[in-house]
Protein backbone atom coordinates (compact mmCIF):
# COMPACT_ATOMS: atom_id res chain seq x y z
CA UNK A 1 0.00 0.00 0.00
CA UNK A 2 1.58 3.50 -1.63
CA UNK A 3 1.57 6.06 0.88
CA UNK A 4 0.61 9.47 0.41
CA UNK A 5 1.60 13.26 1.01
CA UNK A 6 -0.52 16.17 0.95
CA UNK A 7 -3.04 13.79 -1.93
CA UNK A 8 0.23 13.10 -3.99
CA UNK A 9 2.22 10.16 -3.92
CA UNK A 10 5.40 9.89 -2.93
CA UNK A 11 7.07 9.46 -6.12
CA UNK A 12 6.10 13.11 -7.19
CA UNK A 13 9.20 15.09 -7.25
CA UNK A 14 9.58 17.90 -4.91
CA UNK A 15 10.40 20.46 -7.62
CA UNK A 16 6.90 19.40 -9.63
CA UNK A 17 4.41 19.19 -6.67
CA UNK A 18 5.62 23.32 -6.04
CA UNK A 19 5.59 23.62 -10.29
CA UNK A 20 1.71 22.46 -9.70
CA UNK A 21 0.64 23.84 -6.76
CA UNK A 22 1.72 27.34 -8.90
CA UNK A 23 -0.29 26.11 -11.48
CA UNK A 24 -3.21 25.90 -9.57
CA UNK A 25 -3.03 29.47 -8.07
CA UNK A 26 -2.92 30.46 -11.90
CA UNK A 27 1.13 31.31 -12.03
CA UNK A 28 1.40 31.91 -15.82
CA UNK A 29 5.38 31.61 -15.03
CA UNK A 30 4.70 28.31 -13.59
CA UNK A 31 2.50 27.31 -17.08
CA UNK A 32 5.44 28.56 -18.79
CA UNK A 33 8.10 26.38 -17.05
CA UNK A 34 5.86 23.34 -17.83
CA UNK A 35 5.53 24.05 -21.24
CA UNK A 36 9.15 25.06 -22.25
CA UNK A 37 9.98 22.18 -20.30
CA UNK A 38 7.96 19.41 -21.86
CA UNK A 39 6.96 21.02 -25.36
CA UNK A 40 9.71 20.13 -27.63
CA UNK A 41 10.05 16.21 -26.33
CA UNK A 42 6.20 15.78 -25.98
CA UNK A 43 6.36 16.77 -30.03
CA UNK A 44 8.10 14.68 -30.89
CA UNK A 45 6.69 11.84 -28.93
CA UNK A 46 3.36 12.17 -30.50
CA UNK A 47 5.45 11.83 -33.50
CA UNK A 48 5.32 8.50 -33.07
CA UNK A 49 1.64 8.29 -33.61
CA UNK A 50 0.87 10.88 -35.50
CA UNK A 51 1.27 11.22 -39.26
CA UNK A 52 3.18 15.23 -39.50
CA UNK A 53 4.59 17.28 -37.58
CA UNK A 54 1.71 19.91 -37.41
CA UNK A 55 -0.54 17.30 -35.98
CA UNK A 56 1.60 16.58 -33.57
CA UNK A 57 2.59 20.38 -32.55
CA UNK A 58 -1.42 20.63 -32.26
CA UNK A 59 -2.00 17.77 -30.23
CA UNK A 60 0.61 18.55 -27.80
CA UNK A 61 -0.47 22.40 -27.78
CA UNK A 62 -4.32 21.09 -27.39
CA UNK A 63 -2.97 19.22 -24.15
CA UNK A 64 -1.64 22.30 -22.83
CA UNK A 65 -4.30 24.57 -23.28
CA UNK A 66 -6.89 21.95 -21.48
CA UNK A 67 -3.75 21.97 -18.27
CA UNK A 68 -4.11 25.89 -18.70
CA UNK A 69 -8.19 26.06 -18.50
CA UNK A 70 -8.63 23.46 -15.63
CA UNK A 71 -5.72 24.10 -13.70
CA UNK A 72 -7.71 24.98 -10.46
CA UNK A 73 -8.07 21.57 -10.33
CA UNK A 74 -4.92 19.89 -12.06
CA UNK A 75 -4.60 16.54 -9.86
CA UNK A 76 -2.11 14.22 -10.55
CA UNK A 77 -1.08 11.02 -8.89
CA UNK A 78 1.80 9.62 -10.73
CA UNK A 79 4.81 11.71 -11.77
CA UNK A 80 4.31 14.92 -13.92
CA UNK A 81 6.51 13.53 -16.78
CA UNK A 82 4.22 10.38 -17.16
CA UNK A 83 1.28 12.07 -16.80
CA UNK A 84 2.24 14.19 -19.85
CA UNK A 85 3.25 11.54 -21.81
CA UNK A 86 0.09 9.41 -21.22
CA UNK A 87 -2.06 12.43 -21.60
CA UNK A 88 -0.11 12.78 -25.36
CA UNK A 89 -0.13 8.85 -25.67
CA UNK A 90 -4.21 8.87 -24.73
CA UNK A 91 -4.92 12.09 -26.81
CA UNK A 92 -2.81 10.59 -30.03
CA UNK A 93 -4.77 7.57 -30.11
CA UNK A 94 -8.22 9.86 -29.64
CA UNK A 95 -7.24 11.57 -32.70
CA UNK A 96 -6.31 8.50 -34.59
CA UNK A 97 -9.37 6.98 -33.78
CA UNK A 98 -11.14 9.62 -35.18
CA UNK A 99 -9.41 10.00 -38.40
CA UNK A 100 -9.90 6.70 -38.96
CA UNK A 101 -13.88 7.83 -38.50
CA UNK A 102 -13.44 10.39 -40.49
CA UNK A 103 -11.91 8.35 -43.15
CA UNK A 104 -14.98 5.59 -42.70
CA UNK A 105 -17.65 8.41 -42.89
CA UNK A 106 -15.81 10.25 -46.34
CA UNK A 107 -15.20 6.51 -47.76
CA UNK A 108 -19.22 5.60 -47.46
CA UNK A 109 -19.65 9.58 -48.80
CA UNK A 110 -17.50 8.52 -51.93
CA UNK A 111 -19.47 5.28 -52.43
CA UNK A 112 -22.23 7.02 -52.07
CA UNK A 113 -21.35 8.98 -54.64
CA UNK A 114 -20.39 6.32 -57.07
CA UNK A 115 -23.12 4.62 -56.79
CA UNK A 116 -25.41 7.78 -58.07
CA UNK A 117 -23.13 7.93 -60.65
CA UNK A 118 -23.82 4.57 -61.56
CA UNK A 119 -27.58 5.41 -61.07
CA UNK A 120 -27.70 8.17 -63.22
CA UNK A 121 -25.61 6.07 -66.04
CA UNK A 122 -28.19 3.98 -65.72
CA UNK A 123 -31.16 6.05 -65.71
CA UNK A 124 -28.90 7.42 -68.81
CA UNK A 125 -29.66 4.26 -70.81
CA UNK A 126 -33.21 3.82 -69.82
CA UNK A 127 -33.93 7.00 -71.15
CA UNK A 128 -32.03 6.72 -74.45
CA UNK A 129 -33.01 3.47 -74.63
CA UNK A 130 -36.52 4.84 -74.55
CA UNK A 131 -36.23 7.45 -76.92
CA UNK A 132 -34.97 5.07 -79.61
CA UNK A 133 -37.80 2.91 -79.31
CA UNK A 134 -40.34 5.38 -79.57
CA UNK A 135 -38.19 6.83 -82.45
CA UNK A 136 -38.18 3.08 -83.84
CA UNK A 137 -42.39 2.30 -83.37
CA UNK A 138 -42.72 6.40 -85.22
CA UNK A 139 -40.96 4.74 -88.12
CA UNK A 140 -42.70 2.08 -88.80
CA UNK A 141 -45.87 1.86 -91.60
CA UNK A 142 -48.41 3.70 -90.46
CA UNK A 143 -51.16 0.95 -90.37
CA UNK A 144 -48.50 -1.48 -88.42
CA UNK A 145 -47.42 1.70 -85.72
CA UNK A 146 -51.21 2.32 -84.62
CA UNK A 147 -52.02 -1.79 -84.50
CA UNK A 148 -48.66 -2.12 -82.67
CA UNK A 149 -50.21 1.22 -80.03
CA UNK A 150 -53.11 -0.30 -79.83
CA UNK A 151 -51.76 -3.12 -78.58
CA UNK A 152 -48.78 -2.27 -76.05
CA UNK A 153 -49.58 1.59 -74.99
CA UNK A 154 -53.46 1.25 -74.63
CA UNK A 155 -53.62 -2.55 -73.63
CA UNK A 156 -56.40 -3.60 -76.27
CA UNK A 157 -56.74 -7.09 -76.92
CA UNK A 158 -55.90 -8.50 -81.04
CA UNK A 159 -59.78 -9.05 -81.39
CA UNK A 160 -60.35 -5.67 -79.76
CA UNK A 161 -58.04 -3.76 -82.53
CA UNK A 162 -59.77 -5.91 -84.72
CA UNK A 163 -63.31 -4.67 -84.38
CA UNK A 164 -62.11 -0.84 -83.87
CA UNK A 165 -59.50 -1.03 -87.42
CA UNK A 166 -62.33 -3.32 -89.30
CA UNK A 167 -59.83 -5.61 -90.21
CA UNK A 168 -59.61 -9.70 -89.13
CA UNK A 169 -57.94 -11.00 -86.08
CA UNK A 170 -55.07 -12.36 -88.23
CA UNK A 171 -54.07 -8.85 -89.88
CA UNK A 172 -53.41 -7.98 -86.94
CA UNK A 173 -51.51 -10.82 -85.56
CA UNK A 174 -49.29 -10.41 -88.81
CA UNK A 175 -49.21 -6.59 -88.02
CA UNK A 176 -48.12 -6.93 -84.71
CA UNK A 177 -45.27 -9.76 -85.81
CA UNK A 178 -43.86 -7.45 -88.18
CA UNK A 179 -43.78 -4.66 -85.91
CA UNK A 180 -41.99 -6.71 -83.26
CA UNK A 181 -39.53 -8.32 -85.60
CA UNK A 182 -38.50 -4.56 -87.17
CA UNK A 183 -38.09 -3.00 -83.86
CA UNK A 184 -35.99 -5.81 -82.53
CA UNK A 185 -33.73 -5.35 -85.51
CA UNK A 186 -33.79 -1.87 -85.10
CA UNK A 187 -33.00 -1.64 -81.21
CA UNK A 188 -30.44 -4.69 -81.52
CA UNK A 189 -27.57 -2.61 -79.89
CA UNK A 190 -29.44 -2.13 -76.93
CA UNK A 191 -29.86 -5.95 -75.69
CA UNK A 192 -27.24 -7.17 -73.67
Amino acid sequence: MERKESGYRIGLKEEDKQLIERLRKGEEQAFEKLFTQYYETLCVFALHYLPDEDAAKDLVQEMFFKIWEKRATFFITTSLESYLFRSVHNQAINYLNHEKIKKTYKDKILDGFKRKLYNDDVAYNEVDLRNAVNQSVESLPEKRKRIFKLSRYDGLKYSEIASKMDISVKTVEAQMTQAIKSLRDKLKDYRK
